[in-house]
C-alpha cells in the first residue's frame, strides 16, 4: 500500500507488514519503508555518492536496498518497467544486510 499526504503524491510511502512470526531484530523487524524512484541507477550512484552503503544493488533494474542510519532496510523501486540492465550494478555483490 502507498500512501502520500493529500495533494501530494509524489512524497508516497509504501507500508508492509511482514506476517511471518520472525524474530523482531535488526532493522528488518516490521518489514520496510519503500520508495519508487525515477531512475534507480542515477539514486543510488547519487546516494553512494553521498556514503550510504548501496547493500542490494539494483542489479536488476528495478530493486535496490539501503539501510538507515538506525538500521532501517529501506527498499527502492524504479518507476514503471525496470531498467535495462547496467553496470557496475549488474555484477556488483550484496554488501551487509539489507
Amino acid at each position: 500500500m502507498f500512501l502520500a499526504a493529500p495533494g501530494d503524491d509524489d512524497a508516497q510511502v509504501e507500508l508492509t507488514h511482514n506476517w511471518d512470526p520472525e524474530s523482531l531484530e535488526g532493522g528488518r523487524n516490521f518489514g520496510h519503508l519503500a520508495y519508487r524512484v525515477d531512475n534507480i541507477y542515477e539514486t543510488c550512484q547519487r546516494l553512494k555518492d553521498g556514503g550510504v552503503t548501496i547493500n542490494r544493488p539494483p542489479r536488476d533494474g528495478h530493486m535496490a536496498f539501503v539501510r538507515s542510519p538506525d538500521k532501517v532496510s529501506v527498499e527502492l523501486l524504479q518507476a514503471g518497467a525496470p531498467l535495462p540492465r547496467q553496470e557496475p550494478w549488474a555484477s556488483m555483490p550484496n554488501t551487509g544486510e539489507w
